[in-house]
């Protein structure tokens, strides 16, 4: 693996922020099942802050996404006002710092700290399920309200799946190589079975997809607190962020040891969270029909094509080999009628 000196980068990445305020120490708080690194800058005087470093994926999308999430964090209303997690701006423009040295192409954004409450425990009781399908309701709700105050976003769902056709048809990433029949056959799934089921008409809101435990808190009343880290978060139909909170909310709970099993779409618990959300922000049938069509392009985009960026290896290539004999061989197991005939769709 390639030695990349992140402090230094974080040094000057932060002396084109403010040179006149020293840095006394930086720690790495990196996630240790992810590839991603982030630390803490605590600053000689006082305050910290931290730092984010990215080196995968494009450029534009970096700082196009972040735009988004911090107009997003500004314009939110009570009781979303102080949910998200900010990035520091200079001037009237977010900061970001692009290092472009010996073939290394690193990309850094600072964050104000977010302050957190409660995390939530690993297994939820019904009337916890409730409240959280009924906040993520609310908050999906207030995104909607604001969204045409937002910036343009240039990726879609199906602008991802067509680069990975011309990815894969090009042979550009030969560690898919063995699995490309199959990846181009989901991906001609994807695009028909999108195309039918209306995606184009769907609102695109601002999605964070990764809602595992550990990206958020809630108060003592498990309304939502606080939310941070960004990795996954895209202008998408609202139902891509339904797969992790059936995760959230499943019976077995939260998992050291994870895999990305169709299952807990089918769980009765997920669908007491569908709905307590339904009856705030009320779903249609094609959504309903679409989750099966976001967790597939959940596994192509973030598990088979950029795993090995999100995960460690040897984790990345347990998912991506599982993505292949269990996810997409089981993913016409999901069953919409038991959650159509429970929202009366």
């Amino acid at each position: 693996m390639r030695f990349v000196d992140y402090t230094t980068i974080i040094q000057l990445a932060w002396s084109k922020f403010n040179a006149d305020k020293k840095i006394s120490k930086i720690e790495d708080i990196s996630a240790k099942v992810s590839t991603n690194h982030v630390f803490r800058v605590t600053f000689e005087k006082s305050g910290y802050i931290i730092a984010k470093l990215s080196y995968f994926g494009r450029h534009d999308y970096f700082k196009e996404d972040h735009k988004i999430i911090n107009v997003l964090a500004n314009n939110l209303l009570f009781p979303f006002d102080q949910f998200i997690a900010r990035s520091l701006n200079k001037g009237n423009e977010i900061f970001t710092y692009r290092y472009e040295r010996s073939g290394l192409d690193v990309w850094v954004v600072f964050y104000n700290p977010i302050r957190i409450d409660k995390k939530l425990p690993k297994i939820l009781n019904e009337e916890q399920i409730i409240k959280l399908g009924s906040q993520l309701a609310h908050f999906h709700k207030a995104c909607h309200d604001i969204v045409n105050e937002l910036p343009a976003s240039s990726k879609t769902m199906e602008s991802d799946i067509t680069d990975l056709q011309n990815i894969l048809n090009e042979d550009k990433e030969s560690r898919l190589k063995i699995y490309k029949k199959e990846i181009l056959k989901q991906c001609d799934l994807f695009l028909e079975n999108s195309g039918k089921l209306g995606y184009a008409g769907f609102e695109k809101l601002p999605v964070f997809i990764d809602w595992n435990i550990g990206n958020f808190s809630v108060d003592k009343d498990f309304n939502f607190y606080s939310r941070w880290d960004y990795d996954w978060f895209r202008m998408s139909p609202r139902t891509i962020d339904f797969y992790f909170w059936a995760r959230v909310v499943r019976a077995e709970g939260d998992k050291t040891i994870f895999s990305y099993l169709i299952d807990p779409l089918m769980e009765n618990r997920f669908i007491i969270f569908l709905k307590s959300y339904h009856k705030i922000f009320p779903l249609s049938k094609t959504e309903i029909l679409f989750i099966k069509e976001a967790y597939r392009f959940f596994i192509l985009h973030y598990v088979v094509r950029l795993g090995n960026y999100f995960f460690l290896n040897p984790y990345a290539e347990k998912l991506i080999s599982e993505a292949f004999s269990i996810y997409l061989p089981n993913i016409d197991r999901y069953d919409p009628e038991k959650i159509l005939t429970t929202l009366k769709l």
